[in-house]
């Protein structure tokens, strides 16, 4: 048998079929079990968990923030990009301040409120009822433009690369299969999924890296890196892409680099803060990871194990880069090289958004590739279920239930599950577009700039001052995400301010349509501060409740400083100075 054949052979098939009936079994086990033991909790202890050991905590973060986009998406950019994207995956030190800054006010606001909050309840109480309402808003439309489109298109793009499917059967069938999934497997069968994910992900991430680079080598890993630094510096016009900065300096034939216009500068690393601190300390997606506590536990014990979370995961987020990046730029050397298998034109992005599939397709042993597809196919399903999940529970909590007050809890399952199809059949019917938005990770990163300055406001202010008002809250947070929405939507009949528009109004409004993403996205934060900075002048005072929520008391603050020991302060100081050698490197 031909071990290093580049096609999925019957054993490969095997170890496919196999593991989907391990799987199933293994989750419905987990599912059994977790019926018997909740039996008699509560809701808390059913959606946030009780308290769960740091590595645990470290290990979830991870697991919740690795989906879809980074193994189609983060190699489709290493290899038209190379470490241009890296900033948005090299934020350990960005999970930190969640541990350190946020716990504290998250665990403060508990205990003031007497239940764990989520975010929407934070905006509720902190600012208006309205408020809220637009966050639930904001995450649904979020889900439609950067989860369900973004991962049905992965699956279609692995399977039609890696199997040979037509991409809207992959695309289509990933929707079908994640339906069946949630209705049956739930919130349990998803956690099930991430824990079995991971250790495939990255152990196969790393196969795939260290055997291109072999292959790359002739045998050599280090002459495989070599080879691909080598390449990659060769890209783009010779400017190359192994460095995380680019400047407009003309080179000695007067161009320009080609990467400067998507990536101005030190701008990228103030851009991509931003959205890195809304994703990691104000998402509910994350900060749910870190919220779970034993009932009776004191507050220095939950920040204690909380913050040793986040340092864990913040070593854990060193991973994606070595895990999908980098694989992504080797992709790229080896089409440069004769009978490697891999065929990529850089300029189309749909060929480079293949590259991990190529990868896995063309340089995986017989088995292993079904190994790793499983592990593949676990990330997909375990991700869209999550949000299928998230869907049904924002739109019945927040807003049917509300309005039709009383009725079953069957009638509120099937409401969620319908507000679920519609949020999947909106998700696809984006997909067009978004494929005409270029690459998949920047499509992503884009969009989320539009949506995070808003976020970022209005959730700092909202806890570290006591001056912003409620109706400053509520004005930042729609102002700032209607203003993107139009941004939005002048991206798509601009094709993100490349083509030229024509008559005075397009004319005049240029400094909108056509000014860097990265630079909109820092300008519309400072914006959205300034208003509410000004609305905060001439609207009533938060009341003496919602100043208190943020008021650490002096217990509380000795409550802090007994949370954390030197070993905490070493172990920040580590994941800090890894991030730091990284950008040193590759500078």
């Amino acid at each position: 048998m031909n071990w290093n054949t580049n096609n999925f052979i019957w054993l490969d098939w095997t170890v496919l079929a196999v593991g989907v009936v391990a799987i199933v079994w293994a989750i419905y086990r987990a599912i059994k079990k977790d019926k018997e033991k909740m039996k008699g909790a509560d809701s808390q202890d059913y959606l946030f968990g009780k308290g769960e050991p740091w590595y645990i905590i470290g290990a979830a973060i991870f697991a919740a923030n690795i989906g879809s986009e980074h193994l189609v998406g983060l190699a489709g950019t290493g290899a038209k990009d190379g470490v241009g994207m890296a900033h948005w995956e090299m934020q350990g030190w960005m999970i930190l301040i969640l541990g350190w800054l946020f716990v504290p006010f998250y665990q403060l606001l508990n205990n003031k409120m007497g239940k764990i909050i989520t975010m929407p309840d934070f905006l509720k109480f902190r600012y208006t009822q309205r408020t809220g309402s637009w966050l639930s808003i904001i995450t649904l439309i979020a889900y439609v433009l950067t989860k369900v489109s973004v991962t049905a298109f992965t699956g279609g793009i692995f399977f039609e690369y890696l199997l040979g499917l037509p991409f809207w059967y992959g695309a289509i069938g990933l929707i079908v299969i994640t339906a069946v999934f949630t209705v049956f497997g739930g919130m349990k069968g998803v956690m099930t999924l991430s824990a079995i994910q991971t250790p495939i992900l990255i152990i196969g991430s790393f196969l795939v890296l260290f055997l291109g680079l072999s292959m790359l080598g002739d045998g050599s890993i280090v002459d495989g890196w070599s080879q691909m630094m080598a390449a990659c510096n060769q890209a783009h016009d010779g400017f190359g892409t192994t460095h995380m900065f680019h400047f407009d300096t003309p080179n000695a034939e007067g161009k320009i680099d080609p990467m400067y216009p998507q990536f101005p500068g030190y701008v990228v690393f103030f851009g991509a803060s931003i959205i890195g601190f809304w994703y990691w300390c104000t998402d509910q997606h994350i900060v749910q990871r870190v919220l779970g506590q034993t009932k009776g536990e004191d507050n220095a014990t939950v920040m204690k194990r909380a913050r040793r979370g986040t340092i864990a995961a913040g070593y854990f987020k060193l991973l994606p880069v070595f895990m999908f990046l980098i694989p992504g730029m080797v992709a790229y050397a080896l089409s440069l090289k004769t009978g490697s298998g891999i065929e990529m034109d850089i300029t189309n992005t749909h060929d480079t958004d293949g590259a991990f599939a190529m990868m896995v397709k063309n340089i995986l042993p017989a088995g292993v590739k079904g190994l790793v597809t499983i592990g593949f196919i676990c990330a997909l399903v375990a991700s869209l279920a999550a949000f299928f999940n998230s869907c049904a529970t924002l739109f019945t909590e927040d807003f049917y239930k509300p309005m039709k007050k009383g009725m079953s809890e069957s009638h509120y399952v099937f409401v969620g599950r319908i507000a679920t199809v519609v949020v999947v059949l909106l998700g696809l019917a984006w997909m067009p577009i978004m494929m005409n938005m270029g690459n998949l990770y920047s499509y992503l990163q884009d969009i989320q700039s539009l949506i995070a300055p808003a976020m970022v406001a209005v959730f700092t202010l909202g806890i570290f001052s006591k001056r912003i008002t409620p109706k400053a809250g509520e004005y930042g947070l729609i102002g700032g995400f209607l203003i993107g929405m139009l941004r939005l939507l002048t991206n798509v009949i601009t094709n993100s301010g490349k083509a030229p528009m024509e008559g005075a109004f397009w004319e005049n409004t240029a400094w909108f349509w056509q000014t860097n993403w990265l630079i909109f996205e820092i300008w519309l934060l400072v914006f959205i501060i300034i208003m509410m900075v000004v609305v905060s002048m001439f609207t009533p005072k938060p009341s003496k409740e919602q100043i208190e929520a943020i008021t650490f008391t002096k217990d509380y603050k000795a409550s802090i400083v007994k949370s954390w020991n030197k070993w905490d302060v070493i172990a920040t100081l580590g994941v800090v100075a890894l991030c730091a050698a990284f950008y040193a490197y590759f500078w």
